[in-house]
């Protein structure tokens, strides 16, 4: 064996090896990188809605108790036609700053989409409050809340032909928290309950109940492609749109109201509390736990009602209603928790 060609075998044994890790080293990288991504702790969307979901939505429905009293004590000085077209104004003007630019930035999902949320407008914003307030002429405030207190069922009801299917412990909470609503109703008495005369009002109340559990089991359908925010303004754009012709005719017809300190307050509140916020936590408390569970604490109104007409306008709570009251808080406890 000359020396060049001892020289070419022991370079070949030095380069064997070097290739053969060349060759392995992506291989092993690949596999120590996805093991590593693998083993990070990623944010988990259930862990998160097991305690914002349900914070979330109680916070929506205390912020909307207040709305049915409003809808009550607005009755002789507002048209309820005028006061759902203010308050959507007021409620469009208050997220504007913040929603603009990602609503135009996403513009092409939005026309992709425009059926979807002209649907969603309609009913959540166009219908549901419109309905409330026409209900609240003939009707009082409590009534208002004991029947919205029917939006759960419906709402898990929409969510089933969904999708959505509630579990035995969800299920239980629901029916639970619907026996104390149906017993705060009937003040404890099946005599009251079976010879129950439904006014023009509740009928109103029923009609914007259906409407509440439709939109909120819409909510879970809404394009990731659209943020929560870009959603909130589209549809208050879209409600509001829908609402002016009626306004207009309200306006022509009705005469319009003289603004002062109790009305616009109240304008305000229904405007940029029961909407602006209120809205956006209760859409982020649907896409965390689902429209389901969210109804569920939606039945804690009837308590948040009692409590807000008895401080604001002295409607007093019997100690049938706080049995009652409990019930309604251990159907809760049980259907909301994860």
């Amino acid at each position: 064996m000359t020396t060049t060609e001892l020289f070419d075998r022991c370079k070949q044994r030095k380069q064997g090896p070097v290739v053969q890790q060349l060759d392995t080293s992506p291989t092993t990288t690949t596999r120590t990188t996805s093991t590593a991504v693998a083993s990070e702790p990623e944010p988990s969307r259930a862990r998160l809605g097991l305690w914002l979901g349900p914070l979330l939505a109680g916070a929506a429905t205390l912020i909307w108790s207040g709305n049915f009293v409003i809808a009550r004590a607005l009755h002789e000085d507002v048209a309820p036609i005028q006061t759902a077209f203010w308050r959507w104004v007021i409620a469009l003007l208050a997220i504007l700053p913040f929603a603009a630019r990602g609503l135009w930035q996403q513009r092409a999902a939005v026309r992709r989409h425009l059926g979807y949320i002209t649907v969603a407008a309609l009913l959540g914003v166009t219908l549901f409050n419109t309905l409330i307030y026409i209900a609240g002429q003939s009707t009082s405030a409590t009534n208002l809340a004991l029947i919205a207190a029917a939006s759960p069922v419906l709402i898990a009801g929409f969510a089933l032909i969904g999708g959505e299917r509630p579990d035995a412990r969800r299920t239980a909470g629901l029916l639970i928290a619907l026996i104390g609503v149906v017993a705060l109703v009937s003040k404890g008495s099946p005599a009251v309950l079976l010879g129950m005369d439904f006014a023009t009002g509740d009928l109103w109340m029923l009609a914007a109940t259906a409407t509440f559990a439709g939109y909120s089991a819409l909510l879970r359908r809404k394009p990731d492609t659209i943020s929560g925010l870009s959603f909130l303004l589209a549809t208050f754009i879209a409600g509001t749109v829908l609402l002016a012709p009626v306004y207009a005719v309200s306006l022509a017809t009705q005469g319009g109201f003289t603004p002062h300190s109790g009305t616009v307050g109240a304008l305000l509140y229904i405007g940029i509390a029961s909407s602006a916020i209120a809205f956006f936590t209760w859409n982020k408390a649907v896409a965390l736990i689902g429209a389901t569970r969210a109804g569920i604490i939606y039945y804690l109104q009837p308590i948040f009602v009692a409590a807000v007409a008895y401080l604001a306008i002295g409607e007093a709570t019997t100690p049938v209603q706080y049995v009652c009251m409990a019930t309604i808080l251990t159907g809760v406890a049980i259907g909301a928790k994860r």
